[in-house]
């Protein structure tokens, strides 16, 4: 218990749920003394010397006096190693057995008596001491991994062993990743945490872990790009250093990481090559991105506190007659009887069928919260009991069921790494669909379970079912969200075939984006806390969630009319544009800061709306190509180090620069441009890139650019896809591709390919087939 922890648990002890929360918290921590043994001393262990190697397809076993390593290139060019007998699979985060091994790609000896696995976009050399090294074809090194180190139980049944990898990489590299992280999105030197956790309350830029971590971190050197991910789900700690450049003769201080786990295997993966083609290797090898709802890419408001049919009217009559389009809204837990998943209180919402039909009248869908824990003793509870051998519930290690405190009172938590427990709570979507809802946002799913003191989650010997592998808390915490996404998806594709499901998570593991996507969980009302947020959505991104946003204006407080403003309008470029708060927190209805915000945001809404067309594509090209809708500055040019460091702006597919205000009184702002042309979108002016430009930036508007040579579909004032091109410079060609809505089933969507080019004093654009295009506006002339 730290010091943190006394000060919430001696307040917290003046309430029946805080009292409850103490117990619960020592029945935690007594159920672990029961069901975990103790480690006792423990050795120190390192492969050793290299004995033997065997040549297998893709590359081969290199065996070491106390270990064995599998090294193996794949198709595509992906790198896997694996020490110990660790294979890919099975595997939480990769598709399927992963991808096919490279054939041509051959086990070969190196210099210092190591060997090579050489093939044609990566060569992976390993040491004769089991040090491994990811070099590109030419020679040059992206990345040094030392022998790694295990510590094991000295006595048998003490567990298995913990671990130590460590790397080097360029001394001008920049790390990125390790899933939603507050600070960012470039990692600086620190401790970063592998551990899903509910930060208990607003988090800001200094707080770690967040709600949705993982083992992947992007490198960015002038040496190239790469990508590694340790597919390993337990708890543990990332290092990071940066590097620095020897001045004039001097030497190179590589950065340098380190990777410390509690358990499970020592396995990775690695993908190099341009930020595109790594992501499109990542989007490969842990599934393509789910396709939202076209209209899960419009306004969203949600809110914790709307209480009653009466007030959810409201709210959507204020935005309907001030013209503000909404899409969605949202109700929170209070919306159910007694905070109960999957119940209404019938009260507070006599007809919520009939309300959801009244509303998606109007364009307007419903969208449900569902939390994870059950009440014990309800129905639901009950039903759960039935389900396969055991239940449905995750027990402990004396068979017990587990039991924690949530918003119902104490509940219990279903086993989401169980197939049939995953069938049975995907058939529970049923009663939300018949409720009327469109959509649904998973939270309290790290999970949590409220302690005065200590992990506010499962006893870490609770026992799992893994998916037939079987084993405790500590290799099924960071996959818990995961599998209950899966279970939410798998459901609701069974019961509405012809739809795809809207879903997105407060917590989740590498490949969440097969069922979904997040959003920032309860980041705070402040300055610094929209930065956070920008940092969280650009994270996801790179770690394959490409479908993320934050609660804009943030969760608990009460933002002033210009913090709100500058949130919103940076809401309105990301994909989940959503605005929602707390119950205790000031309202988010955009009327509720004076007429002044009303009107910017009214203008805001018209953009966003306007750019609808351009979401959907990006939707379409995520799914694709693994490209998220916003990148960071130096996707283009990730060998622009000045890029690299620049964190207060991104790029939204490949047309646009957005560079939003941060921070307060700021009426304008500077500019970090990637090479090329670049139009302000409010005045016409041309930039040349790379460069800095400073630019106006009023209240009510976020200096956005448009890349010179680009074609962005938009809504036409017909309501039709149209066409917005950007000229190019005078000698150059420019181009886009657009994906049309396909409707509201699983096709694909055809993509529309199209080339720009000066044709004397004008402007043309042409289909994929040569054809010319009509009706297209030209700006930028």
């Amino acid at each position: 218990m730290d010091g943190r922890d006394l000060v919430r648990g001696v307040w917290e002890i003046g309430t029946a749920r805080g009292r409850r929360t103490w117990r619960a918290a020592w029945r935690r921590r007594r159920a672990d003394a029961e069901g975990l043994a103790r480690r006792g001393a423990e050795r120190a262990r390192v492969p050793g010397p290299l004995t033997d190697t065997e040549p297998r397809p893709g590359g081969g076993v290199l065996r070491f006096a106390r270990s064995e390593l599998l090294v193996r290139v794949t198709v595509g060019g992906a790198v896997f190693w694996g020490w110990d007998g660790a294979r890919p699979s099975p595997s939480y985060a990769v598709v399927g057995e992963g991808p096919r091994p490279d054939v041509r790609a051959v086990l070969e000896p190196d210099t210092g008596g190591g060997w090579r696995v050489v093939s044609e976009r990566v060569t992976v050399a390993v040491s004769r001491q089991g040090a491994v090294e990811v070099r590109t074809p030419g020679g040059t090194v992206l990345r040094r991994e030392s022998p790694p180190c295990w510590w094991e139980p000295v006595e048998a049944g003490r567990g298995g062993a913990r671990w130590r990898v460590r790397g080097e990489v360029p001394a001008d590299a920049r790390f990125f990743g390790l899933g939603g992280r507050a600070a960012g999105p470039r990692l600086r030197d620190g401790s970063y945490r592998l551990w899903n956790t509910d930060p208990k309350g607003g988090f800001g830029p200094g707080d770690d872990p967040l709600y949705l971590t993982m083992p992947v971190q992007w490198v960015v050197s002038d040496a190239g790009t790469h990508l590694m991910f340790h597919d390993n789900t337990w708890d543990g700690q990332v290092v990071l250093r940066e590097g620095e450049e020897g001045a004039g003769s001097g030497a190179d201080r590589p950065g340098t990481t380190e990777l410390r786990a509690e358990g499970g295997p020592l396995r990775c993966w690695v993908l190099v090559g341009t930020p595109a083609r790594v992501a499109q290797g990542w989007s490969g090898l842990t599934g393509a991105a789910a396709v939202p709802p076209q209209w899960a890419l419009g306004y969203q408001h949600a809110r914790w506190g709307f209480g009653s049919e009466a007030e959810v009217r409201r709210v959507v009559a204020g935005y309907a007659s001030r013209g503000l389009p909404l899409a969605a809204l949202h109700l929170d837990i209070d919306h159910y009887d007694g905070h109960r998943v999957f119940t209404v209180d019938k009260e507070r919402f006599p007809d919520l069928p009939g309300l959801a039909a009244e509303l998606a009248a109007d364009g307007v869908r419903l969208v449900s919260i569902v939390d994870p824990a059950v009440k014990a003793g309800d129905p639901l509870h009950t039903a759960g009991l039935a389900v396969g051998e055991r239940g449905a519930f995750v027990r402990d290690a004396r068979g017990r069921e587990v039991r924690g405190e949530v918003w119902p009172g104490e509940c219990a938590y279903p086993d989401f790494t169980d197939p049939a427990v995953r069938e049975w709570w995907g058939g529970l979507y049923e009663e939300r669909l018949a409720q009327g809802f469109a959509g649904f946002w998973h939270d309290m799913n790290e999970p949590v379970a409220f302690a005065a003191f200590g992990d506010a989650t499962l006893p870490r010997s609770a026992r799992h079912a893994l998916d037939g592998a079987g084993g405790d808390h500590r290799a099924a915490h960071n996959v818990y969200a995961l599998g209950m996404a899966r279970a939410g998806w798998e459901g609701l594709s069974r019961l509405r075939p012809a739809e795809r499901p809207f879903l997105f998570s407060r917590s989740g593991w590498a490949g969440m984006q097969r069922y979904g996507g997040s959003w920032s969980g309860d980041v705070e009302s402040s300055w610094e806390g929209m930065r956070a947020s920008l940092a969280l959505v650009l994270g996801l991104g790179l770690c394959g969630v490409p479908y993320s946003g934050p609660d804009v204006g943030g969760f608990g407080g009460s933002p002033s009319p210009e913090l709100f403003l500058r949130w919103f309008e940076l809401g309105a470029f990301l994909p989940l544009f959503r605005t929602h708060a707390a119950i205790w927190a000031g309202r988010r209805e955009p009327w509720e800061f004076g007429p002044k915000v009303e009107e910017a945001a009214r203008a805001v809404l018209a953009e966003r709306e306007r750019l609808r067309p351009y979401f959907v594509t990006l939707a379409h090209l995520a799914r694709r190509t693994g490209a998220p809708y916003v990148r960071p500055l130096w996707w283009g040019a990730p060998e622009d180090r000045r890029l690299r460091d620049c964190e207060d702006a991104f790029l939204l597919g490949d047309a646009l620069l957005v560079a939003p205000v941060l921070e307060c009184g700021a009426d304008r702002r500077a500019v970090r441009l990637p090479r090329g042309r670049w139009y302000d979108t409010a005045t016409g002016a041309a930039h040349e890139g790379p460069g800095q430009v400073l630019l106006d930036a009023p209240l009510g508007r976020t200096p956005v650019l448009a890349r010179a040579g680009s074609v962005l579909p938009v809504r036409g004032e017909d309501g039709a896809v149209a066409l917005e091109v950007w000229a190019p410079a005078r000698g150059r060609t420019g181009g886009g591709v657009v994906v049309r809505d396909p409707g509201p089933g699983f096709e694909p969507g055809e993509v529309e390919r199209y080339t720009v080019r000066w044709v004397g004093e004008t402007v043309g654009v042409e289909d994929e087939a040569g054809g010319p295009v009509e009706g297209v506006v030209v700006r930028g002339l």
